[in-house]
């Protein structure tokens, strides 16, 4: 009964988000708790809810303080002068620019938001482009590329969503995948390489003076007033602290960025009339991906508190033979790309992943392992290319191509981004074969 019940509430609630009968938000607090109501646990909801968000309240605290960071950074143009001089460097050559391009866009990347990666990449890049005629849909591919393997960050949505979902933290999840996004960033800038060097065969080096490229007089235009280029080098080495202790793990990850981001307000805008407004400019990110992180610590909650999850898990365990069961962390890994194209990300770590992590958990595996693996391509190398984000249209608009094409383009580099990182994730024991 409580394996149909499961079943069912996880059939249903993709089935409302996939349909937009009802908005994510929604349908993970209340499809829940009607299939709990049905199945007799009226009187323990409540305890069950409340157990959820507590799990995952870490994680949403420090989302919502690493958007804000982020955001932060780029309203200081700390990534200015970085990108600027991307652009001085590749001047005609097309393999430079396809390359400058990656390294622009992981760069971008680092707020964790892909429509605002795509807004500012497309939007900087998108006249030198079109100043050497070169293929709109290598921009398109690379800058997908780029956000695609910089989305496995904490503070990126899917690995954000696989922590609230595991109730794990940055250090158990992510920090052991790390060797395997540096060689999926190295893939990222082969790909872009090669796509470069076809480029670059099919127009040649095209002789272009600074001053007729219009990318180049739009980034000499006067900076904004939130703009602090003057406090670039302390922006840029707290940064880097920040990054290392991240890594070190010398705070807990919420308090890391709530500190980081207090001092970077504080030392950026001391009037409090700027804090407010650069808090204010962030604060629809935030509270949509922080809302989003404790309605899912609801649905979680209950599906753990009633046991459909355990439940679930039993049933899968029964129908998998025995023999497959070792390579299920590795199977995820590389189904997780192509499977962005049919669940979001929602879906797939709020419904899918508790199963699957469950089942792996009853055969031995660590259940964190198949986290790993989910978040090596699930709507992260997957995304700029999935249907069912709002920003892929952002960037298939901006830079004017054909979602179809687009997809046909970049989908086997995106996927061997996957793979790539997969096989080092397999070396390095990030995920194992038992």
């Amino acid at each position: 009964m409580l394996a149909i019940l499961g079943c069912l509430t996880i059939g249903v609630f993709l089935y409302l988000i996939m349909t937009k009968r009802l908005s994510v938000l929604i349908a993970l607090v209340l499809v829940p708790i009607v299939f709990a109501l049905i199945g007799g646990f009226g009187l323990g909801i409540g305890e069950m809810m409340l157990a959820g968000i507590v799990k995952v309240a870490p994680t949403g605290i420090m989302v919502a303080f690493a958007v804000l960071y982020f955001g932060l950074m780029m309203d200081t143009g700390l990534f200015d002068p970085i990108v600027s001089k991307m652009l001085l460097i590749v001047k005609g050559d097309p393999l430079k620019v396809v390359v400058g391009t990656a390294v622009i866009t992981m760069l971008v990347s680092l707020d964790g938001d892909g429509a605002s990666t795509f807004m500012i990449t497309v939007s900087a890049l998108l006249p030198l482009y079109k100043r050497l005629k070169m293929n709109p849909l290598i921009l398109a591919g690379v800058v997908a590329l780029g956000a695609g393997v910089m989305n496995l960050a904490p503070w990126g949505g899917p690995t954000a969503r696989a922590m609230a979902t595991l109730n794990v933290t940055s250090a158990q999840l992510f920090n052991p995948i790390l060797p395997a996004m540096v060689a999926g960033i190295l893939w990222v800038l082969f790909s872009s390489y090669l796509l470069g060097k076809r480029e670059r065969e099919r127009l040649g080096i095209i002789d272009m003076e600074e001053k007729d490229n219009i990318a180049f007089q739009e980034l000499a235009v006067a900076t904004l007033e939130f703009k602090r280029p003057q406090l670039f080098w302390f922006n840029l080495i707290l940064t880097l602290i920040l990054l290392i202790a991240l890594i070190k793990v010398w705070l807990p990850l919420p308090t890391l960025f709530i500190i980081a981001f207090a001092i970077a307000l504080l030392v950026n805008y001391p009037n409090q009339k700027q804090q407010l407004e650069r808090i204010t400019s962030h604060a629809n990110n935030v509270v949509m991906v922080s809302t989003m992180i404790f309605a899912a610590g609801i649905f979680t909650g209950i599906l753990t508190g009633t046991k459909m999850i355990d439940a679930m898990a039993l049933s899968m365990v029964s129908i998998i033979p025995e023999a497959m069961a070792g390579y299920v962390p590795i199977l995820t890994a590389i189904t997780s790309m192509p499977l962005s194209l049919v669940f979001t990300p929602d879906a797939y770590y709020f419904g899918v992943l508790p199963i699957i992590s469950q089942t792996a958990s009853n055969f031995g595996i660590d259940p964190i392992e198949v986290g790993r693996a989910a978040i090596l391509g699930q709507m992260t190398t997957g995304f700029p290319l999935s249907p069912l984000t709002a920003s892929t249209f952002i960037l298939i608009g901006m830079t004017g191509v054909d979602l179809g094409d687009h997809q046909r383009f970049i989908f086997k580099w995106a996927f061997g981004t996957t793979i790539i990182m997969t096989i080092a994730a397999l070396l390095t024991g990030a995920i194992t074969i038992i």
